[in-house]
């Protein structure tokens, strides 16, 4: 069983500290899925540093809370597709 990251004080992708714990792995202590009550991120704690520290996280993706605030819209999530 490999143990969850410890978890960041932080969120990865837009530093704020209000974080929740969204769901908890069927076996215990091996993960966790947390959420940033901000910019809305999730990530499961087991998930690749990249994913999971401010430090790793792609400059690119990361936003500031002037970039959410400012934000024209949330893109939509488009229907599922038709089998």
């Amino acid at each position: 069983m490999t143990a969850p990251n410890t978890s960041p004080a932080v969120c990865p992708r837009c530093s704020d500290e209000a974080l929740r714990t969204v769901a908890h792995s069927p076996v215990p202590d091996v993960w966790e899925v947390l959420q940033c009550a901000r910019c809305l991120y999730m990530w499961r704690t087991t998930e690749p540093v990249r994913r999971t520290s401010p430090d790793a996280y792609p400059e690119r993706f990361r936003m500031t809370a002037e970039d959410i605030a400012t934000a024209l819209e949330v893109p939509a999530v488009p229907p599922l597709a038709a089998r």
